[in-house]
């Protein structure tokens, strides 16, 4: 018997309980954006109910590699997954549908389906949405914390490289996110020139 319900609340303590108070970005609120940003596909594109449930356990586990590591979180995520999903459930064909999910997300990311297009897309969702300052400043905070930028040159310097090099997947986000994903790159290239 699935218990999605009793999974999500594991997740959810988990990630609360152990990510680092360093992961401005990388916290709680982030997967809970992820998951909003999903439940929108899900209503939006009629996802069937099995589906829907490994799709929002995709957004609910995508980060929670954090809790181990920094760095080839996605790996961790995905080792994660397995026993957390069988706990509640779940058959191992299921599991194998949240780590493809999960693996997805790694940047550069090259979903192969459409559920995997989906939580690509919802995981860099703000990047074309009008809070997407504030959302990148707690990445830049993040960054600085572990001494992976120091100023905010550097760091405007890498949102241009990266805005430019990465691609939405499904229909919703070129047509809704691109554009003001386009604006910002001009925006924050327009800094750059200033010496800023």
């Amino acid at each position: 018997m699935r218990d999605y319900n009793g999974l999500k609340k594991e997740a959810l303590e988990i990630l609360g309980e152990n990510l680092s108070e360093r992961l401005h970005y990388h916290g709680l609120a982030h997967t809970l954006d992820v998951l909003a940003v999903c439940e929108q596909y899900i209503s939006r594109d009629k996802i069937e109910d099995g589906k829907a449930d490994l799709l929002r356990i995709g957004a609910l586990l995508h980060d929670i590699g954090f809790t181990i590591s920094t760095t080839q979180h996605e790996e961790h995520s995905a080792a994660l997954a397995g026993p957390i999903m069988e706990k509640y459930g779940y058959p191992p064909a299921d599991v194998e549908v949240v780590k493809g999910l999960i693996r997805s997300t790694r940047v550069p990311q090259r979903p192969e389906n459409h559920l995997e297009e989906i939580i690509c897309d919802s995981d860099l969702d703000y990047l074309g949405r009008d809070d997407f300052y504030r959302i990148s400043n707690k990445l830049f905070e993040e960054l600085k914390s572990f001494s992976v930028v120091s100023n905010q040159t550097e760091w405007n310097q890498r949102q241009v490289e990266f805005l430019k090099a990465h691609h939405y997947h499904t229909l919703f986000a070129k047509t809704y996110r691109q554009p003001k994903k386009e604006q910002r790159i001009k925006e924050i290239q327009n800094w750059l020139d200033q010496g800023r």
